[in-house]
């Protein structure tokens, strides 16, 4: 491992976090503040010693989070043996494209089970606890992990390189639409609309208002982009409908 390798790596995963999670929070908590005041899911705000505390440890976060692919790929020890693939022609278009809603699919699973593992009396406090410190996220909670847990989240990109065979492109864009969506879950508003929870699609779909109440409550609400798992196995809470009509009523 070269340090410009993690050099680089830290500032792409780096520049992500503060691009997206700055921009949502610039956005929501800044600019448009008050005039989104009233439809905020938790009216009261986080406090300024809060965004410090997430900013701080998403910092640890995001240098565990360029050690790994570095030590994956930039070794070729290790290398060889991945799945990953160099041409996009090597497997086909249909195929680069086909693999994204597979990956959504294996990261919401490894997430939801990993999740529910780390809420087990005897792992909490030492892996999750800090994350749960934001019972009212901001943006800026989205990668704020104690290091074990940054050791756990990161394991998707290791499940990936042994299990899928996937091009660079694929971990660019996943990983880019992964903190899209990981901010929006924890930014405070959620910005799907009335009624979006009872369609045919969004009924699977994770929000906003269904992560917020699991930061809030502890329990229920375990997935990451979809609540399949969380209805497989009876673990969406039972007043996830009426908070989501609360926070995007009609």
């Amino acid at each position: 491992m070269s340090f410009s390798q993690y050099d680089r790596v830290l500032q792409l995963i780096g520049g992500r976090y503060f691009l997206v999670a700055g921009l949502a929070f610039l956005l929501f908590y800044v600019l448009l503040r008050k005039s989104l005041e009233y439809r905020k899911i938790q009216s009261r705000y986080p406090r300024f010693t809060d965004y410090a505390r997430e900013i701080g440890y998403s910092i640890f976060t995001i240098a565990i989070f360029a050690l790994i692919p570095v030590i994956f790929i930039g070794n070729p020890a290790i290398s060889q043996y991945t799945l990953r693939y160099n041409g996009i022609e090597d497997m086909g278009w249909v195929y680069f494209f086909a693999m994204f809603p597979v990956m959504l699919f294996v990261h919401d699973t490894y997430f939801y089970w990993t999740h529910r593992l780390m809420h087990h009396p005897k792992l909490f406090n030492l892996f999750h606890l800090v994350h749960h410190r934001s019972t009212n996220p901001s943006p800026w909670a989205a990668y704020a992990f104690h290091p074990l847990e940054a050791v756990v989240e990161a394991g998707i990109f290791i499940v990936f390189l042994f299990l899928l065979p996937l091009h660079k492109l694929h971990f660019f864009l996943f990983f880019f639409f992964m903190i899209v969506y990981n901010v929006y879950g924890h930014l405070g508003w959620e910005l799907y609309p009335p009624g979006f929870h009872r369609t045919s699609v969004g009924r699977w779909i994770n929000t906003s208002a269904a992560h917020n109440q699991h930061h809030r409550y502890f329990k229920g609400n375990y997935g990451l982009y979809f609540l399949c798992w969380d209805r497989w196995m009876g673990t969406l809470r039972p007043d996830y409908e009426a908070h989501y009509e609360a926070a995007r009523p009609h």
